[in-house]
């Protein structure tokens, strides 16, 4: 299975200002994160975090929006994903 960087160019232009933030993870959550790093071939966690914030505002933009969510399997089948319950 070929592997691909997720990574989102920000504005080049703008003042990169960072904030330092730090969070205690149950061992699970911890587990899956570094998956997540790994799958991704992300540089950091922080990178994996990142990304995850991202895909989250964008499907509550389209949440909010009334759209709703589906998944083309690789079989063509076409499912309905319940992401906001």
């Amino acid at each position: 299975m070929a592997r691909r960087r997720f990574s989102y160019a920000e504005d080049s232009d703008a003042e990169r200002v960072t904030t330092r933030v730090q969070i205690e993870m149950p061992p699970q959550a911890m587990w899956r994160l570094q998956k997540l790093k790994e799958r991704t071939e992300a540089a950091s966690y922080a990178e994996v975090i990142r990304n995850a914030l991202r895909l989250f505002e964008a499907l509550v933009d389209e949440h909010e929006k009334g759209s709703e969510f589906s998944l083309k399997r690789p079989d063509g089948e076409i499912v309905q994903y319940k992401i906001f319950l």
